[in-house]
């Protein structure tokens, strides 16, 4: 009872934490600090899934030496499996356990056991925080359970610096564009501009827009970004349906390019390095006259607020369409308006 009592007093401290500050590593190492003094552990760190979900990042760590290596990306990618499944992994002695990579690192670290637990955020594995102690060791299920809560508090601290960092990305992305489209009837610049911003934001290899001809026929590339020359020179429009069902308004995401059977020039895609694609249609009103691709270099399940930012991005894009359009419409008839005045100053 002691322990629980002690458990609650942690978290509670870590609670009031969020309320008075911002400062994300704050609150990192208040959790892996926690973590070790509370469990007696020898250190702790929490790790930080990319985007891909391929490797972990440390972002806080107390009690490793600087020379210390963490697990290598194959053994990062193994136990994202059994951690969500299981909910954590105990590796009883870190010096001869087969699971582990390292081991005589680790002897030379000093660590006897680790216990490693997931941070799981709406369903999704954004983290794991492992703590290592200096003796080989038990864990109780309230042990495992209080590591779980620190570990998902630091999810939570991490996922909402994630949501501050993305909206402020967003917005001087979105400003940027639009201060573009107000100021500038150069539509190449801004799609190209488009392309550019897309790619940065999302972390994706590269993006590209294509737009219909006048008669409706063939797709013509306007702007490209992160594609290499010869790859853009061999890119033809084929009836790929994902193509297809752009041109028909609805937003197709291809997650893996190899495997998919309605995926064409696959050998191209390949040694350009595309794993994945998302293709959205672009608009002005309510006609589709384009489409802006994003290509990832590693297979990718593009969220629903990735396809809903590239779907406001591509909207903005046929919105500098659709106001060039205009403003070449007025200078037109601008043009006949003067025409035809010159025509009645003669008739007297």
């Amino acid at each position: 009872m002691p322990a629980v009592h002690q458990y609650f007093k942690i978290i509670r401290k870590i609670n009031e934490a969020f309320e008075t500050t911002r400062d994300m590593n704050t609150l990192l190492n208040l959790i892996v600090e926690s973590a070790v003094q509370t469990m007696k552990g020898k250190a702790a760190c929490l790790f930080l899934a990319d985007e891909r979900k391929e490797f972990y990042q440390p972002m806080a760590q107390v009690g490793l030496s600087e020379h210390y290596l963490h697990a290598q990306e194959k053994e990062s990618r193994q136990i994202a499996p059994t951690l969500i499944k299981e909910g954590y992994i105990y590796y009883r002695d870190a010096a001869t356990d087969p699971r582990l990579e390292n081991r005589d690192m680790k002897k030379n670290e000093g660590i006897g056991s680790l216990l490693v637990v997931p941070a799981i955020i709406k369903g999704n594995l954004i983290g794991v925080l492992t703590l290592y102690t200096a003796k080989i060791r038990e864990f109780s299920q309230d042990e495992i359970d209080f590591l779980r809560i620190l570990a998902e508090e630091g999810g939570l601290a991490i996922e909402n610096a994630r949501l501050v960092d993305s909206l402020r990305r967003n917005t001087q992305m979105f400003s940027k564009l639009a201060a573009s489209i107000v100021s500038s009837l150069d539509v190449k610049t801004i799609l190209q501009t488009l392309t550019e911003e897309v790619s940065q934001t999302l972390g994706v290899k590269g993006a590209s827009i294509r737009l219909l001809n006048d008669e409706r026929t063939t797709l013509q590339m306007v702007a490209h970004y992160g594609l290499s020359e010869k790859y853009v020179g061999t890119m033809v429009v084929s009836a790929e349906k994902s193509i297809t069902d752009a041109l028909n308004g609805k937003p197709v995401m291809i997650v893996d390019v190899a495997a998919d059977k309605t995926v064409r020039r696959k050998k191209e895609k390949q040694e350009e390095g595309i794993a994945s694609l998302l293709s959205i249609p672009i608009k002005t009103r309510d006609e589709v006259i384009g489409i802006l691709r994003l290509y990832s270099g590693t297979r990718r399940q593009f969220t629903e607020d990735d396809v809903m930012l590239v779907t406001a991005l591509a909207n903005l894009g046929g919105l500098a369409i659709q106001n060039a359009g205009l403003y070449l419409m007025l200078q037109s008839d601008l043009k006949e308006m003067k025409e035809a005045s010159w025509t009645y100053k003669c008739w007297f």
